[in-house]
């Protein structure tokens, strides 16, 4: 803790008052950083030999540059540390979702001219390959389905017969995807611990993992962790619209992504969940 005052004095101007964790985070300790003239701030930490901690300070800059999305603002990175200006909130109640679904429609209406970004980010503390990628199946078959089966079975976390009817699947997917109308930059990891709010208003989205994808992968992540209810859904139609066979096959589908980056991360249920929805498109 020492070291990490100086650290922080140095790039402050000013010693901390009192320096508390926080919980949450995949990645390293997090600490809200009080200052004696009322600022505050979080200051994640990671002294591991893989530490990447630069990775999300560039995903949030990228998000405050191209968006209005409501999001922590960096003032330190690199690859042990992460500071950033400390956002107030709580649970978020129905006035909240409709915030969200407003501010997440905006975020999905930004575009690119492909399918990924102009560098790899982190989803979960992993590796989250971005190559700019013309066809939206073709990314989401090699470097969402094929890439994180492989991290997970690697890992001793996907059976290997499991890997195999992933590869299966993925050489299918034309029979339930079709190419979304546009790329569209979504957060990536919407679930409850990384969207704040209060007053009924959304104070910040957390721990982004960023690039552009088929807007729909952001929907499905939010349905399998139950992070907005049917006032958000209702909203967000309102503004973008649901294309048809969202609900009944292709949340499935894109769900298997966290799935598999929850598998690689827990093991457990997760890969039994794989097995279920692996089983539900007949491999």
């Amino acid at each position: 803790m020492l070291d990490l005052s100086h650290r922080l004095t140095d790039i402050l101007q000013q010693r901390p008052s009192r320096i508390s964790p926080l919980s949450g985070g995949c990645v390293g300790q997090v600490y809200r950083v009080d200052m004696p003239d009322g600022r505050r701030f979080v200051a994640k930490v990671d002294n591991s030999a893989s530490a990447v901690l630069d990775k999300e300070g560039w995903m949030l800059r990228y998000l405050a540059a191209h968006s209005d999305l409501p999001a922590p603002e960096v003032i330190y990175s690199s690859p042990e540390l992460l500071v950033m200006r400390f956002l107030p909130g709580g649970g978020v109640d129905r006035a909240a979702e409709i915030h969200a679904a407003d501010l997440l429609a905006s975020l999905h209406d930004i575009s690119a001219r492909a399918y990924g970004l102009q560098t790899d980010t982190l989803i979960g503390g992993l590796h989250q390959p971005n190559p700019w990628t013309e066809s939206w199946i073709v990314f989401f078959r090699d470097q969402r389905l094929r890439f994180m089966a492989r991290v997970a079975y690697d890992a001793g976390r996907l059976p290997a017969r499991d890997l195999a009817r992933i590869e299966k699947l993925a050489g299918r997917l034309e029979r339930w995807l079709e190419e979304p109308p546009a790329p569209a930059l979504i957060h990536g990891d919407v679930w409850s611990g990384n969207v704040l709010a209060q007053n009924g208003r959304i104070t910040g989205f957390l721990d982004p993992a960023i690039y552009y994808a088929d807007a729909e992968m952001e929907l499905a992540f939010i349905t399998l962790f139950h992070t907005f209810g049917d006032a958000f859904f209702r909203r967000y139609e309102e503004r973008r619209g649901i294309r048809p066979g969202f609900w009944e096959i292709r949340r499935e589908l894109y769900n298997l992504y966290p799935l598999l980056v929850h598998a690689r991360l827990f093991g457990g249920g997760y890969v039994s969940s794989i097995q279920r929805t692996l089983a539900r498109f007949g491999v």
